[in-house]
């Protein structure tokens, strides 16, 4: 018999003998201090575990999240479980306190436009990438993005060689707020409106976000600077 289920053995969760009030409330603040307790959103399946059969998790979430209305933290959907999350409101506050804005760097203009295609078109390569943007898309930006946990390798594609594709992560969805992919706003709406198209992105029309290279810097530099002296 596995760990959990002997877990669940010595867990009353019916607990028939109180009344439905009472259980109620017991069930509210079981799945309230599961949550609390992770430091990932926590499953329905993980939640469905200390509740009864007839309990409905999304009513006990619904009166939980009554009883934080006006807490400085809440209750929220990501990442396909449920998360508890500080108000927004208050990110000033915490990050003046604890000096954590001092050591998050934000994702630049290049980094935020290519999670964003990977995001939309996923599963994507490293070589689809460069040609949206028509110019190599480095390694290393691909290894900082993976570094914050936001993409991993999926499946190889199709293609010559097979290489990696990339895929967002529930990381990514955490960090930006998102239940599911289904919640990123909808592409065809983007594309009607002419925000966003795959296939203006792979003939290049589409502005280049990636820094140019030092050397080429150097050189645009130096011709610059023969072009004023000739």
């Amino acid at each position: 018999m596995g760990r959990r289920a002997r877990a669940k053995e010595g867990l009353d969760t019916e607990l028939a003998d109180l009344p439905a009030e009472m259980r109620w409330r017991e069930w509210m603040g079981r799945v309230e201090a599961v949550i609390f307790a992770s430091p990932e959103p926590v499953t329905r399946e993980a939640l469905s575990r200390v509740v009864g059969r007839e309990c409905n998790i999304d009513l006990i979430i619904d009166d939980i999240r009554d009883e934080l209305r006006g807490r400085p933290y809440e209750l929220v959907a990501v990442a396909g479980g449920w998360q508890h999350r500080t108000r927004k409101v208050f990110a000033t506050a915490i990050r003046t306190a604890t000096g954590l804005g001092d050591q998050v760097r934000p994702l630049s203009q290049a980094e935020s436009l290519i999670l964003m295609c990977i995001a939309y078109y996923q599963p994507i390569t490293r070589g689809e990438l460069g040609q949206f943007f028509g110019k190599e898309v480095s390694r290393d930006l691909i290894g900082h993005l993976r570094g914050l946990g936001f993409i991993a390798s999926g499946p190889r594609a199709p293609q010559p060689g097979a290489p990696y594709t990339y895929v967002t992560t529930n990381g990514f969805l955490s960090h930006f707020g998102f239940n599911t992919l289904r919640d990123l706003p909808d592409m065809e709406m983007l594309e009607d409106a002419g925000l966003l198209s795959k296939e203006k992105l792979l003939a290049g029309e589409f502005p280049d976000p990636l820094p140019e290279d030092d050397e080429d810097r150097d050189d645009d530099e130096e011709a610059a600077g023969r072009t004023e002296t000739g």
